[in-house]
């Protein structure tokens, strides 16, 4: 394998734990299902079994929270051919009300230990291993923000399609700043003339 693939798989894998974490904190149970291979594996505090229902338990964990924030350090790949080994760090903000509550306000650092596989569809977690190294208390730390702007959220009410959508806009990917495709718009066109 070329230093130029290696490369290319390591940014692949590393996106596919991004995409993850986003897919959290974004309350994208779809897009989380979307990380792990077809027999994908979880092993979580609170949880080890298949992804499927790992994505099940995180949909009912996640939603005594008011939001969650995952930030991810380093990063570390080994390629074998079709499998590779990574190990992450990371630290995920948690955040509930009760602001006072401790079992909703904390922070814990982690890492995940990865084993992923090439698949048809690209670079997939076949076993993950989130070791939980540390949790401090937030309790009573909350507060609100500072003045009006853009507030994140779990679903589609968050910012962040609305913000991609513009780009993809300006960038003639779409012929609305919602999202529509050019091709969308011009087969709708066509399918009424």
């Amino acid at each position: 394998m070329s230093s130029v693939d290696e490369t290319a798989d390591r940014r692949l894998i590393h996106d596919l734990v991004l995409r993850y974490c986003t897919a959290v904190d974004r309350g994208d149970y779809p897009g989380v299902r979307a990380v792990y291979a077809s027999d994908g594996v979880d092993n979580h505090t609170g949880f080890s079994g298949p992804a499927d229902e790992f994505v099940q338990w995180l949909r009912v964990r996640i939603a005594g929270f008011d939001g969650t924030m995952h930030l991810v350090g380093n990063h570390l790949v080994d390629l074998y051919g079709d499998h590779a080994f990574a190990e992450t760090y990371g630290m995920a903000v948690h955040w509930g009300s009760p602001f006072d509550d401790e079992t909703l306000n904390f922070t814990s650092g982690f890492r995940y230990l990865d084993h992923l596989r090439r698949d048809p569809e690209g670079w997939r977690i076949v076993e993950r291993t989130a070791v939980r190294d540390w949790t401090r208390s937030d309790a009573g730390r909350m507060r609100s923000p500072e003045g009006d702007g853009p507030q994140g959220r779990r679903g589609p009410a968050d910012p962040l399609e609305a913000c991609r959508d513009r780009v993809r806009y300006i960038a003639g990917l779409t012929t609305t700043a919602q999202g529509e495709t050019k091709a969308a718009r011009a087969e709708n066109e066509e399918s009424t003339s």
